[in-house]
């Protein structure tokens, strides 16, 4: 993998954090919460598909389906438990 890969799916996985900030709302430090998790999401979502050898919407080497997928469901878990059970009480 080389550096604008890196570069881009860093700013990808950046862009999935604040759109789910925008939907979901909340203080800065949230945000930087959702860009965390997103980053792990992404990344952990590209290594898999990478080591496997499956995937789609791939750009390059860099597999966005299945980090995408990932990103979005790292972000939605750690929603849940990080911030969801509270909003409930």
């Amino acid at each position: 993998m080389n550096i604008p890969t890196l570069v881009f799916g860093g700013l990808v996985a950046t862009l999935y954090g604040a759109i789910f900030h925008l939907i979901r709302g909340g203080n800065l430090a949230r945000l930087f919460v959702y860009i965390i998790l997103s980053w792990i999401g992404f990344w952990s979502g590209q290594f898999l598909a990478q080591s496997i050898g499956i995937g789609f919407v791939n750009i390059g080497t860099l597999y966005l389906g299945f980090a995408s997928i990932f990103s979005i469901l790292f972000m939605i878990i750690g929603y849940w438990v990080l911030f969801g059970r509270s909003s409930a009480q």
